[in-house]
């Protein structure tokens, strides 16, 4: 979803239009709430947030004393200056100038408060978090209303799991006089109640801001997402195609209406709208990854791991997108054991932030298991699984068989390298391996089904796709997790 990089604050207020001189919309800002519901535990860092455009220096709703007294006042032209130097180096990827020319901009205007906003934008860009809240908080010491402070400090919150602070953050805000009915705040303070499962007040708190704007698509997709929740698929998808009727080209819409029809049970719909979600944006993370997720409920291991590899791109703290890249890749080792080891660093990944998670543990040691290469990490990963609390008596014992046998092979010298193949012969091979890894007919399933993302109907594929395959190729006899596209 594109947005540009000087709009009016006032439109946040609004919810879609760009008017006036004071501020601006940022990315993050227009597409907290569809994240809000489009990710689950994949939306560790949400859309880039963009820099105010203009040097607004707004009258603070609450006087904070100061510890010593306020610098004189610099001159107002050398301050407008520094901020339009400032912005335009953002704006030509120069973040540490930036960031020096918004402190200088603070230092002759402490209550500029879109100044210090941008030094906060810059704080998240730069993988300093901290900083940023830093930022964004002493914005809302001076104005607790302050939107793209509130919106972008909230949508932090909940991406740390801070649901209450999200909360409390939000109906402050609205608290301020003049701000009760703030849209954006409100669509926010919704989401994260369904988030947090207060269903009853999401759905009020929805209610609430199509009181007051009938063709509110925001208010429209959380409420779609409480009857999804509460298990109505048939009123949940009505009340997102009320949300298209005013966003058509939102694509946390078509995802939505994705997941509406995965619960359905019509999977080739549920495909056309993830298809169609990334055809309006390509860098809607979400997206790629319900794509590459319903790809691997079809064992089509290639079409898989491509759109990880994106979602990926786009979100790289994504440790679902991770994991189930990983398991992608994995599903391809038995035809290229590159693949497995491959899959095995892609599990380590997922271990680098979460040490302890199960199926990245055992997923790491079945994995490396296919490469000689890699058989000492097996054991020692397939050692470390066999001690796992939820491994079964049942895997416990081909875990042991597994070990052993590596520990074996590894006693003996390699096996003689196999003659080389003649290049047409070596082209077979590679069609087949090809053919095979995206679940036969040589063909990823996402070009075997339509891709008019429109399509109300939608005939199924000739071919029920099967249930995904145990893990034959490893020997350990269990069936890799499938994960189900995210809402």
């Amino acid at each position: 979803m594109k947005t540009n990089h000087s709009i009016d604050i006032s439109s946040q207020l609004k919810g879609m239009g760009t008017t006036g001189m004071n501020g601006f919309r940022t990315k993050r800002m227009f597409l907290a709430g569809a994240f809000a519901f489009a990710f689950t535990t994949a939306c560790a860092t949400g859309p880039r947030p963009t820099p105010v455009a203009m040097n607004a220096v707004e009258k603070p709703a609450v006087t904070v004393p100061a510890a010593a007294p306020p610098p004189a006042p610099a001159d107002k032209g050398d301050a407008d200056g520094q901020f339009a130097q400032a912005l335009k180096a953002y704006e030509a990827g120069d973040l540490d100038a930036a960031r020096k020319g918004f402190e200088a901009v603070v230092s002759h205007e402490p209550k500029a408060l879109n100044a210090r906003f941008n030094l906060g934008v810059i704080a998240e860009k730069q993988g300093r978090p901290a900083d940023a809240r830093v930022a964004y908080e002493q914005v809302l010491a001076l104005n607790p209303a302050h939107t793209p402070s509130v919106m972008n400090l909230g949508l932090m919150h909940r991406h740390a799991g801070q649901l209450d602070e999200a909360l409390s953050l939000y109906m402050k805000a609205l608290q301020t006089p003049g701000h009760e009915h703030d849209e954006p705040v409100l669509n926010a303070l919704a989401a994260t109640y369904r988030l947090a499962g207060k269903l009853d007040e999401a759905e009020a708190t929805g209610r609430r801001v199509l009181a007051r704007s009938k063709d509110n698509p925001e208010a429209y997709k959380t409420l779609a997402l409480v009857a999804y929740d509460r298990g109505q698929y048939r009123l949940a998808e009505l009340l997102v195609i009320n949300a298209r009727k005013v966003a058509q080209d939102d694509p946390a819409i078509s995802n939505t209406l994705g997941m509406i029809y995965l619960k359905m049970d019509d999977r080739p719909r549920a495909l056309a709208q993830f298809q169609k979600a990334v055809s309006l944006d390509d860098t809607f993370a979400p997206g790629h990854l319900n794509l590459g997720a319903l790809a691997l409920s079809y064992r089509d291991y290639v079409g898989a791991e491509k759109a990880f590899t994106k979602a990926l791109s786009l979100e790289p703290d994504g440790l679902e997108g991770q994991l189930y890249l990983a398991y992608a890749l994995d599903g391809q080792k038995g035809l290229d054991p590159k693949k497995g080891v491959a899959a095995g660093e892609a599990f380590e990944k997922v271990l680098a932030r979460s040490a302890d998670k199960p199926e990245a543990v055992c997923g790491a040691g079945w994995a490396y298991a296919t490469e000689r290469g890699a058989f000492e990490k097996a054991i020692a990963f397939l050692d470390r699984c066999k001690e796992l609390s939820s491994t079964t008596d049942q895997d416990k014992q081909l875990i042991t068989a597994k070990v052993n046998g590596l520990q074996n092979m590894l006693k003996n010298p390699p096996p003689a390298p196999a003659p080389a193949a003649t290049a047409e012969a070596e082209g077979e091979g590679e069609e087949k391996k090809d053919a095979a890894a995206s679940g036969g007919a040589g063909s990823s399933v996402m070009n075997q089904l339509p891709q008019d993302t429109s399509a109300p109907e939608q005939e199924a594929p000739a071919e029920e796709p099967a249930a995904p395959a145990s893990d034959d190729a490893s020997g350990n006899g269990q069936t890799a997790p499938t994960p189900a596209p995210t809402p």
